[in-house]
């Protein structure tokens, strides 16, 4: 093994088991901890822990529910590339919810991001919204999709 892949593989580990700790926290209902435990790798810009902090705040796991800040976290791990966070952003803006309306070219393009990423539900949010769409809002939806897919996923 290189010298530099070894380290890496040495760094990784330990977030990789403190993140298992976090989601063994969540599943004992411990979400407080487990909150705390997710600050630590989000604040270093680990898109999961923001994502599942994202699910904290939507579902009020220890918090109250804040659907503006549960829409904040899982914009932070969308923009990384995760596709459930994009799902999810998918559906605060096709509901209008954490957002101040709803939004239906938005809601098309993060589930269209989240599809390429791999979601195996978002196809299904796309085939469910495109009927309701006029033809104008899904032109300037495919074009938000090609700024955003350029840099997010550039080899799919």
């Amino acid at each position: 093994m290189r010298p530099f892949a070894l380290c890496f593989a040495l760094l990784a580990s330990p977030a990789a088991a403190d993140m298992e700790r976090a989601r063994d926290l969540m599943e004992a209902q411990q979400f407080v901890e487990a909150r705390e435990e997710l600050q630590i790798y989000a604040a270093s810009g680990n898109a999961e822990a923001e994502e599942l902090i994202g699910v904290i705040y939507a579902l009020g796991l220890g918090v109250t529910v804040d659907y503006e800040r549960a829409f904040d976290w899982y914009l932070r791990a969308s923009l990384k590339g995760h596709a459930g966070a994009q799902s999810g952003l998918g559906w605060y803006y096709e509901v209008g919810r954490g957002v101040p309306s709803p939004d239906l070219v938005r809601a098309y393009l993060w589930y269209a991001l989240s599809s390429i990423g791999g979601d195996v539900d978002a196809p299904d949010s796309l085939n469910e919204i495109t009927p309701r769409m006029t033809k104008e809002q899904i032109a300037r939806a495919q074009v938000l999709i090609g700024d955003y897919k350029v840099w997010m996923y550039p080899f799919r």
